[in-house]
């Protein structure tokens, strides 16, 4: 079983303190679920937890061995999404999975895993439209295909329901369950109802502590 962990993170950007504190553990067939306010730091939290954003103190482990130790190791057992659905709109919905499952070792010979990515999400009738065409709701589902096409341990998911119908919803959900089933790991940021009794970091109470820290030290500089 894999363990994926984080110990006291520290998020500063622009030198303004984002959160303090967060630590959470993360076992093999498990969802964590990133709530709080706009602002609060859930996107920055993933992107820290990809290794895009350094932080400002603590430490991320998998199986107990820090992911800084081996960065390329830790590459290779992400998916992230995020916000920004990595769509490049002058490419077609194909080119855009085969070029994402080109960067996956082993993935990009893998028809019958391109042909399950595309059936999942609904979109193998899009397979020859360039994304500048596709509406946001669909280019959020050519994005999501990603989690099939190119296989990973670890989701990293930012809002991944965000634009999508009920129908693609329910196949995100399903394709999820199916991770998680298979011993997979999913965190998400979140601002849907919860619907299951999940682990959960909620950034409201760590932002606070982070403005609740600058204030102390302003007052004892005073």
């Amino acid at each position: 079983m894999a363990v994926f962990s984080g110990t006291d993170l520290r998020c500063v950007r622009g030198e303004r303190p984002v959160f303090d504190g967060v630590s959470f553990r993360l076992n093999s067939g498990a969802v964590l679920e990133l709530r709080g306010a706009n602002g609060t730091g859930k996107s920055s939290l993933l992107r820290m937890m990809t290794g895009l954003l350094p932080s400002a103190g603590g430490t991320l482990s998998w199986n107990d061995e820090p992911i800084a130790a081996d960065a390329d190791a830790h590459r290779t057992r992400i998916n992230y999404i995020g916000h920004l659905d990595g769509v490049k709109g002058m490419l077609s919905v194909a080119e855009n999975l085969r070029f994402w499952m080109s960067l996956r070792a082993g993935a990009e010979a893998d028809e019958e895993r391109y042909h399950m990515a595309l059936a999942t999400f609904g979109i193998e009738a899009l397979a020859d439209t360039p994304a500048r065409y596709l509406s946001a709701g669909q280019r959020r589902r050519v994005a999501l295909a990603r989690l099939v096409a190119c296989p990973a341990s670890l989701w990293l998911l930012d809002e991944p329901a965000t634009a999508l119908d009920t129908a693609a919803a329910a196949a995100l959900d399903h394709t999820m369950g199916s991770h998680l089933g298979a011993g997979g790991m999913v965190v998400m940021s979140t601002h849907e109802p919860a619907r299951h009794p999940t682990p959960r970091v909620d950034l409201n109470d760590y932002a606070r502590r982070a403005r609740g820290a600058v204030r102390t030290a302003a007052g004892m500089t005073a």
